[in-house]
């Protein structure tokens, strides 16, 4: 019986997230509309409201096509087990619902991350087509470098909680943000999330100009669809987790609902506002800014939690 709670939870919750990236979608677009000074989206239902649903239906009812020469099984499969993997690491919110309690909940997001890789390489692998495999080396190689980096901003600090749930974030900041004592962290780690989801200025797995579309110039239809919905359920996890990390509030309050918007609309205005990066610029910030403040950052929150317990002991 408990099983089946957990399920239909689980269903729930990934509806909710399903309806969530189609809003997403049609803020992004107003949004963009107004920075660049026009209407986005206004035609369909009332202030354009229905637009997502219409991309929907006209993506999914497209004829798909597919390359001759491409590896049938895995083309196929590759954006099914992406969207899976953007799905799949909701799980690990701190609920306080019946859902399922990860005690281990940072361990398994990183996890989730890291598989994220594999549907991108064989996403551009499997199309047999250069253009593609390009596209899927430099998101690959991009998000190999940006993960580093945030597992050593969540390293330090597990070393602050004290653990590896994501509950714990909100019994520490039931008086104050995380966000007010680690600023610089906080910028590192949403720049770090603009380039794990693949998000402008970091979008080099679509470099329109040099890659026609990046790992997904062969897909189109449903495939082109998955593809878009997992990375937009990503940035709306990536946003849930900023504000959880950060911005200390419990899922249980409308206020974590508004910081998730929040932090969502930032993912916005930076593609509205900065031009893509050059590749060489993008390598030299994951490793030679990003990576040496990570570290210095985790050796100084070690050495506090150190001088507390010491403390603590004497």
């Amino acid at each position: 019986m408990m099983m089946l709670v957990m399920m239909v939870n689980y269903l729930v919750l990934i509806i909710g997230v399903l309806v969530g990236v189609a809003f997403v979608t049609l803020l992004e677009r107003k949004i963009l509309g107004y920075i660049q000074i026009r209407k986005g989206p206004n035609k369909v239902g009332y202030i354009g409201i229905l637009q997502p649903f219409s991309d929907a239906v006209k993506l999914f009812t497209k004829e798909q096509t597919l390359p001759t020469l491409s590896n049938f099984f895995v083309y196929y499969m590759s954006p099914v087990f992406s969207l899976f993997i953007s799905l799949i690491v909701w799980l690990v919110m701190p609920y306080e619902m019946g859902l399922v309690n990860f005690e281990m909940g940072v361990l398994f997001f990183l996890c989730c991350l890291s598989l994220g890789v594999y549907s991108t390489m064989s996403a551009g692998w499997s199309s047999n087509s250069k253009y593609s495999l390009l596209g899927s080396l430099r998101a690959v190689a991009q998000t190999i470098s940006y993960e580093v980096s945030l597992a050593l901003i969540l390293l330090s600090f597990l070393f602050l909680i004290g653990g590896f749930s994501f509950e714990l974030f909100n019994l520490y900041q039931e008086k104050v943000w995380l966000l007010w004592f680690v600023f610089p962290l906080s910028c590192v780690w949403f720049a770090s999330c603009l380039a794990e989801t693949n998000r402008t200025p970091f979008d080099f797995a679509e470099g329109e100009s040099e890659l026609v579309s990046g790992f997904n110039t062969e897909y189109s239809s449903g495939g082109f669809a998955l593809i878009f919905m997992a990375e937009y359920a990503s940035i709306l996890f990536m946003s849930a987790l900023f504000a959880i990390m950060f911005l200390g509030a419990g899922l249980v309050s409308v206020l974590f609902y508004l910081k998730l918007v929040m932090v969502s609309f930032f993912f916005i205005w930076v593609r509205g506002t900065l031009p893509r990066l050059r590749y060489d610029k993008l390598m030299y910030l994951a490793w030679k800014s990003f990576l040496p403040v990570s570290l210095n950052y985790l050796v100084f929150y070690m050495s506090v939690k150190l001088l507390c317990f010491s403390l603590f002991i004497i």
